[in-house]
């Protein structure tokens, strides 16, 4: 394999782990549990298997690995904060056009189900909450003033969609100046190939990828 000249063009900035925000992402019923919208619809419509590899991996691996790293971070103190995807308005027209049809679908909208935190990751008093109508939430909420204000730097980010939500939630922070760690074996999309293909992709400038247990020991040391 011929070596990446990206890297050449990459600086190497160190962690400050009391100044990081572990992020969870779209972890809702909608597109985030086996029993949520879109997995019903899927299987309803003889399609599971265009979506088995995501609920089967955030099952047995995000969701255990989002619990291990929300312990770590409240046993700690560091901050943490949930990030949720949908509507407040009944008809939808409070999201961009282009994400009327998939938000109306799920019936992701505030207050139902299907657009709740799912009950293994929960979040708990003094963690926020930040509901965005955009893939990122960089465009559509006030999560930048947030951080800035808990005085963080770094974020650790999981959840799904690896090559949507997280992703470009994650390019929008990169940009402005916070060094992004997504954790692999914490995220899920679609398939294999899109997953890997996204933290290949990622590491060329926008930040870094790493496992839950290198996280781990990045906060401990």
């Amino acid at each position: 394999m011929e070596p990446d000249y990206i890297a050449a063009f990459m600086t190497e900035r160190p962690v400050a782990p009391d100044k990081a925000v572990l992020l969870v992402i779209d972890m809702q019923y909608a597109t985030g549990h086996r029993t949520g919208a879109l997995a019903r619809r899927m299987e309803a419509e003889g399609n599971w298997e265009t979506v088995r590899w995501r609920f089967e991996r955030i099952h047995d691996l995000l969701i255990p690995n989002a619990q291990t790293l929300l312990a770590a971070f409240r046993a700690s103190g560091r901050r943490i904060a949930f990030v949720t995807l949908g509507c407040a308005l009944e008809d939808y027209s409070d999201a961009p056009p282009h994400m009327v049809k998939l938000l109306s679908t799920n019936g992701s909208r505030i207050g139902s189900r299907e657009h709740a935190i799912i009950e293994e990751l929960s979040p708990r008093p003094g963690e926020a909450v930040i509901n965005k109508t955009t893939i990122g939430a960089f465009a559509s909420t006030g999560i930048d003033s947030l951080l800035r204000a808990w005085g963080c730097e770094q974020i650790y980010a999981l959840g799904v969609s690896t090559n949507m939500c997280v992703e470009t939630t994650a390019r929008e922070a990169a940009d402005r100046g916070y060094l992004v760690t997504l954790v692999e074996d914490a995220g899920a999309t679609t398939s294999a190939a899109l997953h890997e293909g996204t933290l290949r992709n990622f590491q060329r400038l926008f930040g870094r990828v790493r496992s839950t247990a290198e996280v781990l020991a990045e906060l401990d040391g």
